[in-house]
């Protein structure tokens, strides 16, 4: 199961020709590596667009724009179509007449422009005009409206407005007042501001301009597209474009503790209220995807409130009768995005299969799945973005742990070609890596896998990053990220290893529940014996010259560890993890995650303190490197603090990294690359003679 794996063809030929050239990636090549997303066709196939981010080495300064393929021509290379210097241009979607509708901060403010893609050269045209910034939108199929939304006061009956309601800045101090019920203080990464939300408004297209915006949220209170997190995939126009439907929770005294987003429907040229499609379901459902001849609704729905980590359903419903049926019922994976198929006889998607994220087809008729070959190497990795083409193509995004995100389409008898090579000068500068999966008995003797990351080395013995996903219920599967990426920390020198264990996400639900009330327990047996089968599958991996290193449930795992796997580890790395469970669920802003992982409210779980790290910090001794975000309202920082006052009065070695300007996540790329230096650094000083 073992894969030299270099990122393409051309790296190969280049690394094969100048191997002196080759080097070690370092962590500015991480932050400056372009960024493919959000790829969208034109009506007849033969144009693709898709947004390209790129970052200045000398300032990390990011920019976004926009890009074209033409997919008749012979080794056709991208050509930049809307990339204005000092802007961002992000959301590419075609019009049916073929024009090109995207996202621009051009005027000053975030609005909806168009562009001929056939005319080169030609300049675009600003279709929105709104007081509030445009975050997304959506084209009838007709393409004579606009579903757009954005953050606007509920009072506002425009696209914007002088609100006066200023939420929780009451005056004439600066503190903020937040009145009982008040749902949801701060969220993620911002503080609340109430009667302010993400709604959704139609507009009439007339001469390329929007106009008459017309609010489809009704009456009701609450976030459309859901924050924070959700985007275009949880709204959708009906095949005979007047209907729309989105998805919303409500925002009352319950949000902080509900996962209950429901599908609504809205009639464009109806005063009637929108009709709730899923209200007999107390949980998630979501990613509305009406069929191409309005027949039918396609979504995914979980089945237990308050868990956000519930197997996704894929469900069909009757529009014209309301019967709904479960169409993956039989089958335990989790389904993360659908697209229909042209004919409407099958769907597409996607879902966390045994480290990877493949594409699957699911029969309409008898809910049949299958898994859709998408690359031509042993594993597919992350396939994202799957759009449909006439003729039985798909359009698609693809990456892996060696290999950042590019497109490629699969025709209708299975040829895959790849369609953009956006960094392959820069991959194949780099030093080659192998990649190994790894398979052993875990807790309850169940399978476990996991991956083993490693450079092309003559050394003997390398020492190793152990790295742990977040989550819990997540994956470090075969898919590039960047933030953790194993291919950078493989290429500092050092075998990288990885487990899923129980929790984990791909295995099936039975899988995912087993860590519910569990966080140190099955998840460290398969840590402990991961890194053990790692060792013995691998003998160039010296285990006992190592570091663990976790960010999120990661970072709890560390706190976790030092307590409990005392001599395992030279060193820690422990980023944005939870310290002391207690104060945990009470700090946390989603407290329905906080309460379903550990069995409710602090004061009614049956045995609060089991797996709170802060009871054994009495045994802490390994050296530990503690990063956290003033901005991250998740783990707030105050328990990185905690953890690093506990390492400081113990007299353990320690490093506490603090960024001001980020949340849970390190998305600057300034702070990337602080961040992995200081990483390396410790780990080098831990590990390296």
């Amino acid at each position: 199961m073992r894969n030299l794996i270099l990122p393409s063809a051309i790296a190969l030929a280049a690394a094969l020709s100048t191997p002196a050239a080759a080097r070690p990636m370092t962590e500015v090549d991480l932050a400056t590596l372009k960024r493919v997303a959000a790829p969208t066709a034109s009506p007849d196939g033969r144009w693709v667009v898709f947004q390209m981010t790129e970052t200045a080495a000398e300032t990390y300064k990011r920019s976004t724009g926009l890009w074209l393929v033409d997919r008749n021509a012979k080794d056709a290379k991208p050509v930049a179509i809307a990339d204005a210097a000092g802007k961002n241009e992000t959301s590419p979607a075609f019009h049916p007449d073929g024009s090109l509708y995207f996202l621009s901060d051009a005027s000053g403010t975030n609005q909806i422009w168009r562009v001929d893609p056939k005319s080169a050269g030609a300049p675009a045209a600003q279709v929105s005009d709104t007081k509030a910034d445009v975050e997304g939108y959506k084209i009838s199929p007709d393409g004579k409206r606009l579903l757009a939304w954005g953050d606007i006061a509920k009072e506002c009956a425009d696209f914007g407005c002088d609100a006066k309601d200023k939420g929780a800045l009451v005056g004439p101090g600066t503190g903020r007042l937040y009145k009982d019920g008040a749902g949801f203080v701060r969220h993620w990464d911002h503080w609340e501001t109430p009667g302010t939300y993400s709604r959704p408004f139609v507009f009439n297209l007339e001469g390329g301009k929007a106009t008459v915006a017309r609010a489809v949220d009704g009456g009701l209170i609450g976030d459309s597209p859901s924050k924070p997190f959700g985007g275009g995939e949880e709204l959708a126009w009906g095949g005979d474009s007047r209907t729309v439907f989105f998805t919303l929770r409500k925002a009352d005294r319950n949000e902080p503790t509900s996962t209950n987003l429901d599908i609504y429907s809205w009639l464009v040229d109806s005063r009637m209220m929108p009709q709730n499609l899923t209200a007999d379901n107390q949980a998630t459902d979501t990613l509305p995807t009406p069929s191409p001849d309005g027949k039918w609704l396609a979504y995914a729905a979980m089945a237990r409130p308050s868990y956000e980590a519930d197997r996704q359903v894929l469900m069909l419903r009757d529009l014209s009768t309301g019967e709904t049926r479960k169409l993956t019922d039989a089958w335990d994976r989790s389904v993360a995005s659908i697209a229909w198929a042209p004919d409407g006889k099958s769907l597409y998607v996607t879902a966390d299969d045994v480290l990877d994220h493949p594409v699957f087809r699911v029969d309409a008729a008898s809910g049949k799945v299958e898994k859709v070959k998408a690359s031509a190497e042993p594993f597919d990795g992350y396939i994202g973005d799957v759009t449909p083409l006439p003729g039985g193509a798909l359009l698609y995004s693809r990456n892996s742990a060696l290999m950042p995100t590019d497109l490629y389409v699969r025709d209708a008898k299975g040829k895959v070609s790849q369609l953009t090579k956006v960094n392959a000068a820069q991959l194949a500068e780099f030093d080659q890596v192998e990649i190994d999966r790894l398979q052993f008995a875990g807790a309850n003797n169940d399978k476990v896998w996991g991956m083993i990351l490693k450079p092309v080395s003559p050394v003997q013995k390398l020492p190793v990053a152990f790295v742990v996903h977040g989550g819990p219920q997540g994956s470090f599967g075969n898919s590039w990220s960047t933030r953790w990426n194993p291919r950078l920390m493989a290429q500092q020198g050092y075998g990288v290893v990885t487990v899923d264990f129980h929790g984990s996400t791909g295995y099936g639900q039975a899988f995912t529940d087993s860590i519910n009330k569990d966080w140190g327990g099955k998840p460290l047996q398969d840590l402990k014996l991961g890194l053990a089968a790692a060792g013995k599958q691998d003998p160039q991996l010296d285990i006992n010259n190592a570091c663990a290193l976790g960010a999120s449930y990661g970072g709890y795992m560390m706190n976790w560890i030092a307590g409990q796997w005392t001599d395992g580890f030279k060193c820690l790395v422990q980023h944005d993890g939870v310290f002391d469970l207690r104060a945990m669920a009470f700090e946390t802003e989603e407290l329905w995650f906080d309460e379903w992982e550990h069995g409710g409210p602090w004061w009614e779980r049956s045995d609060p303190e089991k797996w709170n790290p802060v009871n054994h910090v009495d045994k802490w001794k390994t050296p530990m490197l503690v990063i956290t975000g003033e901005k991250d309202f998740r783990i707030p920082y105050s328990q990185g603090l905690a953890a690093f006052t506990a390492l400081q009065r113990r007299g353990v070695e320690s490093q506490l990294l603090v960024f001001p300007d980020e949340n849970h996540w390190v998305l600057k790329g300034a702070n990337s690359v602080q961040w992995h230096r200081t990483v390396f650094d410790w780990m080098g000083k831990h590990l390296k003679k």
